[in-house]
């Protein structure tokens, strides 16, 4: 009997050693970027953990991709600032624990509408997307990891208060100073008075609540940046993230020395011995140094402390409206597409890579129960991580095993093993994910440029500028669908020709060659000469077929013009599935379709 899990099936070949160590692997470089994507999203940090050990398992066990893994990202986490956004401004004064049961509510729906994709088993449709956009997804997908660890080589500037600061854009003004009194720009009121050019003080009760600092306007009951300042206004303002710097000469030094060491190791360890994985050797290695020979350099517990306890279930604490619906419901449907677009193109590349064949629709019940375990187990949700699914298999995991040790250990992290963890330096972790951002690129694409044709070659480039600029996967891959599609169609439209020529009968005929659809229709009525053809017109479809209902349409308009001249127009070796297709349409088109013996075309079954 098969196995459903394939963990401890003998007839499995598993190594079971790497397959343990390229979970451990895969569970320290977790860390960073589980942590990072949480604070992206404006939550606490052990949401994207929590996120990491509960999808990560669930997919492991029962996804139909073995060796992938799955957790926070930062395609989902970038969803959620626009929806914090709409929920702050409907409510200024709430809380980042009550935004938080927002958004797990989301992730729960997302879940639903994922499972839902993979009962009515539409995950088979991403195998239609082609290989230029593959192409793109992957190099910009790479950039984008590369870029990312460039935060790495940087540090944060500190506000008045000691905290990051943030960048903030003007959006709309709200106040302009007058002297030295501050005027509400809608009530044209006194609300502050200014006082040593910095500080704005209470117009009534001359308590101080502003303070100006560098462009920006701080609120000092909460060290939080309200305004920005400039041009004696003070103007509303949305966030765009914490200001950084490139670090100090030495500190940079340091930095770069530690992540080539790091990469070196990974690049020349594979050479020597694959006894065990070179990116778990190396992150032991350039920790070991760090940490015995006393370097100070930026760790894991700089970004945030990763201790925690086991996620306890609950339901999220918001209001079961009608209203809640609606706010909630647009984002869990972006959330569960860019989900299954990020996880099952993942899937494709990693068969691409072990040459095998992943179960696309199982892989989207998967994500749907494990996002929906994560709502309820206090995470942030998310899909499958290139990134760190590239480290799985380059170190050799190819079973389920791996990806259950990486969630296990995980938790055990956050658990019981932040205070080491936390002393993990980030140039180890960091040159991990540069060697995994080399690895993932298709270097093989810049060689094909000069033999592609020029419409895969747009397409490549294209979804590879909106992945990096825009950070948008599902738009870069829809586009360049649309933009294949669109080829395609103008290629095939081309293609239909007609043969002509007159029997002994006196009947004209018209060998079409070619689809006839919405594309060629054009061309196709551009063949017949209705003025000048004969009272009988034969059209020969043996060596074309009616695709959709366009070209139903042309038959029918076809069929009118020769009506109209007084002449009669028959199809002759329809295919089986076309004269379905017109005997459907009966009341849309009337042409007379002689009969042939039986014709059989060839179809795809998915």
């Amino acid at each position: 009997m098969k196995k459903i899990f394939n963990l401890f099936d003998l007839k499995q070949k598993i190594n079971y050693k790497n397959e343990v160590l390229s979970g451990l692997t895969v569970a320290l470089a977790l860390v960073p970027e589980a942590i990072a994507f949480a604070l992206i999203a404006g939550l606490s940090p052990l949401t994207g953990l929590y996120a990491a050990f509960s999808i990560g398992l669930i997919t492991s066990i029962f996804g139909g991709r073995p060796g992938m893994i799955s957790g926070a990202t930062g395609a989902i986490a970038v969803i959620y600032v626009g929806m914090i956004a709409i929920i702050k401004k409907a409510n200024p004064d709430i809380t980042v624990d009550e935004i938080t049961q927002y958004i797990l509510a989301t992730v729960i729906l997302a879940g639903v509408l994922q499972i839902l994709v993979g009962v009515l088993k539409l995950g088979k449709f991403i195998r239609l997307v082609p290989h230029p956009v593959m192409f793109g997804f992957v190099n910009g997908l790479a950039i984008v990891i590369f870029m990312s660890q460039m935060a790495s080589f940087q540090e944060n500037v500190k506000d008045p208060f000691g905290n990051n600061r943030i960048e903030t854009k003007s959006i709309s003004e709200a106040y302009h100073i007058n002297e030295t009194v501050v005027i509400n720009d809608k009530t044209n009121t006194i609300a502050f008075n200014l006082k040593n050019d910095t500080k704005l003080h209470d117009f009534e009760t001359d308590e101080l609540k502003y303070q100006i600092f560098d462009g920006q306007v701080y609120n000092v009951s909460d060290s939080t940046v309200a305004f920005n300042f400039a041009n004696e206004t003070l103007y509303n303002i949305e966030q765009e993230g914490d200001v950084s710097v490139w670090m100090n000469k030495d500190d940079l030094i340091l930095m770069i020395g530690l992540v080539l060491l790091t990469m070196l190791i990974i690049w020349g360890l594979p050479k020597l011995t694959r006894y065990i994985p070179s990116s778990l050797a190396a992150i032991l290695v350039v920790s070991a140094i760090t940490i015995f020979g006393g370097i100070d350099t930026r760790t894991v517990g700089d970004l945030a402390s990763i201790q925690g306890g086991f996620p306890m279930p609950s339901l999220p604490n918001i209001p079961f409206t009608w209203e809640t619906f609606l706010l909630i419901f647009p984002y869990a449907l972006i959330v569960a597409g860019v989900g299954l677009i990020e996880s099952l193109l993942t899937l494709n590349l990693i068969d691409e890579i072990t040459q095998t064949r992943g179960e696309s629709n199982r892989e989207c019940v998967a994500q749907g129960s494990a996002n929906i375990v994560s709502g309820f187990f206090l995470g942030m949700g998310g899909c499958a991580m290139i990134g760190q699914s590239l480290i799985n298999i380059s170190s050799g995991a190819r079973a389920r095993l791996s990806g259950i040790v990486a969630s296990l250990g995980l938790l055990s992290f956050i658990m019981w093993g932040a205070p080491v963890i936390e002393q993990l330096p980030m140039a180890a972790l960091t040159g991990v994910m540069v060697m995994v951002a080399i690895g993932t690129f298709e270097w093989a694409s810049l060689k094909v440029f000069g033999k592609m044709p020029i419409t895969d070659v747009i397409v490549m480039i294209v979804v590879t500028l909106i992945t990096v600029f825009l950070h948008n996967l599902a738009l870069a891959v829809l586009v360049g669908v649309i933009i294949s599609a669109l080829a395609f169609s103008w290629e095939n439209a081309k293609r239909i020709r007609a043969r002509k020529y007159v029997d002994e009968n006196g009947s004209k005929h018209y060998e079409i060659y070619g689809p006839l659809f919405f594309g060629s229709i054009s061309t196709f009525n551009d063949k017949f000469d209705v003025q000048n053809d004969p009272d009988d017109v034969i059209i020969d479809f043996s060596d074309s077929k009616i695709v959709d209902m366009s070209a139903i349409e042309a038959l029918n308009s076809l069929t009118e013009r020769y009506l109209q001249a007084g002449k009669k127009i028959h199809l002759r070796h329809l295919s089986a599935d076309c004269q379905v297709l017109l005997k459907n349409a009966d009341k849309i088109v009337e042409v007379n379709v002689m009969e042939d013996p039986t014709y059989h075309v060839a179809a795809d079954k998915v």
